[in-house]
């Protein structure tokens, strides 16, 4: 990918020097190489007012190497599938990595492959890159494995993975059939979520299964999970302010200094994203996550998956 400068601003809209975005940082899911950086589209398409914006920021961002896209057939009901499938009219379809998830109640043999069916449709595309089970509901793993192993068979998928799992979750889909080919566990995670720290990320990282990680910049540090406003709170903006940088970049920054997580937040524009691939050049240095460390705790034991 060629070189692409970007231009940062301070919280006061103060120039700063331009960042130079290099090659994405590749994870690796299982033996599926996807970017570290991607594209959420949860609540994408929800607006006609702000579909053209949305889908410039996803063109924009495949440019600049954020070339996973995550959707849903939840989201907005397929509207998120559909606006992502106009926004990448045109582009080569190995210039991105396509994720869509499928609801519990249709992961079974009866619904999954009419699910994927019209996930394909409404995206424009002939294969899925990632199939995820969205979360886990009463059909049982072994028959869900089983779809998403005859969905890649196909050729509809390439690799397949889930989505809230915690470890015993996961621990449980290593003793079905086919259970070892999950690629990717897409979980909640960002600096004032820090619970899977504690077992989830090990055992993935042991496991070669990449964590994807959604809400990593807490829904514009909305979703709270201390009693601390991440938008107030004076450590984590004194950080930002000297590395010239925002505090969401901040937060992105966390999620991604760890080799098995990509994340993949939403950008609704051109310069939403560009401010996020800008973020993946940060190096912040320990001492500073020490001392956000001291306000956003990492996890001393056990804690419940966090799930939005």
């Amino acid at each position: 990918m060629r070189e692409t400068y970007l231009k940062k601003e301070s919280r006061e809209n103060k120039q700063l020097p331009k960042v130079k975005i290099n090659q994405m940082r590749q994870v690796n899911a299982n033996g599926l190489l996807i970017p570290a950086l991607g594209q959420g589209g949860w609540r994408i398409g929800d607006d006609p007012a702000r579909a053209e914006s949305e889908i410039a920021a996803i063109r924009r961002g495949i440019e600049l190497g954020a070339n996973l896209i995550d959707t849903a057939e939840m989201y907005g009901g397929g509207r998120s599938e559909l606006l992502i499938g106009r926004a990448l009219r045109g582009i080569p379809r190995d210039k991105y990595i396509l994720v869509s998830k499928v609801y519990p109640h249709n992961a079974d043999r009866n619904n999954m492959f009419k699910s994927c069916e019209a996930s394909l449709r409404r995206l424009g595309t002939d294969y899925l890159d990632l199939y995820l089970l969205h979360w886990r509901g009463s059909v049982p793993l072994e028959e869900t494995v089983w779809c998403m192993e005859k969905l890649v068979r196909e050729g509809k998928i390439r690799r397949w993975g889930v989505s809230n799992f915690d470890t015993p979750d996961m621990q449980e889909l290593w003793q079905i059939p086919g259970g070892k080919n999950c690629a990717v566990n897409q979980v909640l995670y960002n600096i004032t979520s820090r619970g899977i720290e504690y077992d989830l990320i090990p055992w993935c990282e042991e496991h070669n299964v990449a964590i994807m990680a959604y809400c990593p910049l807490a829904q514009a540090g909305s979703l709270r999970r201390m009693n601390v406003d991440v938008r107030t709170e004076p450590t984590i903006a004194a950080v930002a302010q000297k590395y010239g940088a925002t505090v969401m970049q901040v937060m992105l920054a966390f999620v991604l200094k760890k080799s098995c997580v990509c994340a993949i937040p939403k950008a609704g524009s051109v310069a939403h994203i560009e401010e996020n691939v800008a973020a993946t050049q940060l190096e912040i240095a320990d001492e500073d996550w020490g001392m956000l460390d001291c306000v956003y705790w990492p996890p001393s034991c056990k804690m419940h998956l966090d799930i939005e």
